[in-house]
């Protein structure tokens, strides 16, 4: 293998792949990238057992072949020579890298033992068309509410229905659930999958601004293509907990409030419970204001925010960082909340735009009464 490339292009590529290598791995070969040379490109690929990354780079191929090197370690160098023209050759030993009149030594690995994975093809898969905004903000809404731990696999992916011109998406981690839609342009047929939260983030990465993009998936693996970048992963299998049966249906509280005065007053009031191990904040709920309260060891907050109240008074409490999550995604300058007891789950909404909308546990506390 030898072929001749700039040094900005393969870096950017290096970068975009190595996201795909295992962090961990029990085999060296599945933290390496895999690079191809053939006809007049340069194919990386990485792939650590869930999702795998491909990027295909122009270059001056001069003799065609495939190899494996350690895929942090290869991005990071061509990284520091990327204002170079850079060439690489491999020899029996490993690759050779030139640049200016530099030459640097890496070893590698036979891509015979890379390993193999789902098909990339969208041959028999079903597709939704999308607007690449459409799908970076949907994506932004709800993916921090996927669960991170393994009790539970199927909650560490978003439920993404595409049906009747819109996609849905829902994610929760058993404390906080988000609810998020958008319009689609197209597709093939209606399609309910669930996608790895880190896959969505990679796909999210690499969005443009203005374009449409294919999702392609059958029951096993998603497939989406941005220009030369191709991204692939499994999808999990189960069913996904239904938002039908978890969102209360009415309410008897409803408070509209400014989101930047709500945020803020969030903010400060949790620099006092950073830390603590209940780490959670009170909302006295009157009339025309929000009297927030955080207490600690380190001292107490308590402010006021105006706000305007449809129906009874109330108190509760709530893990400051979930609602604070909850309103820094919403985008309107009056959020509203809206509340039944003290202990039943609570929702934040747009005023006007009811697309997205987040559903939060409260806290229990002694002095709480349903």
């Amino acid at each position: 293998m030898k072929f001749v490339c700039d040094g900005m292009i393969l870096s950017d590529a290096a970068t975009t792949v190595s996201k795909a290598c295992a962090a961990k791995p029990v085999n060296p070969i599945m933290e390496c990238i895999k690079i191809k040379a053939e006809n007049d490109g340069v194919i990386l690929t990485a792939y650590d057992g869930e999702i795998s990354i491909e990027k295909k780079v122009k270059a001056e191929i001069l003799e065609e072949g495939e190899l494996c090197v350690n895929g942090k370690t290869f991005a990071d160098f061509i990284g520091k020579i990327s204002m170079l023209e850079v060439s690489i050759a491999s020899n029996e030993k490993g690759i050779v890298i030139r640049y200016a009149d530099s030459e640097s030594y890496m070893q590698a690995l036979s891509a015979e033992d890379f390993p193999r994975f789902f098909s990339a093809s969208t041959d028999g898969k079903e597709y939704f068309e999308i607007s690449e905004n459409e799908l970076k903000t949907l994506i932004s809404q709800i993916v921090f509410c996927c669960a991170t731990d393994e009790s539970r696999p199927i909650l560490k992916g978003a439920l993404l229905v595409a049906k009747n011109g819109k996609l849905e998406g829902s994610a929760l981690d058993g404390f906080r659930m988000a609810n998020s839609s958008c319009d689609i342009v197209g597709g093939s047929a209606d399609m309910k999958i669930v996608c790895p939260a880190r896959t969505l983030t990679e796909i999210s990465r690499m969005l443009g601004d203005g374009d449409t993009l294919k999702i392609y998936a059958d029951k096993n693996s998603l497939s989406v293509a941005v220009q030369d970048t191709v991204i692939t992963s499994r999808l999990y299998a189960g069913e996904f907990v239904r938002k039908e049966n978890i969102y209360p249906v009415d309410f008897v509280t409803k408070v509209s409030v400014k989101r930047a005065e709500l945020i803020d007053s969030i903010e400060r009031a949790s620099v006092l419970i950073r830390g603590e191990k209940n780490s959670f904040i009170h909302f006295d709920i009157k009339m025309n204001k929000i009297v927030i309260t955080a207490n600690s060891e380190m001292g107490k907050v308590e402010e006021t925010v105006g706000a305007e109240l449809e129906g009874k008074e109330l108190k509760i409490a709530m893990n400051g960082k979930f609602v604070l999550d909850a309103v820094k995604a919403l985008n309107e300058e009056i959020v509203v909340l809206s509340f039944n007891t003290s202990i039943s789950p609570f929702t934040l909404e747009n005023a006007e735009d009811k697309r997205c909308q987040y559903l939060v546990l409260p806290v229990r506390t002694s002095s709480q009464q349903a």
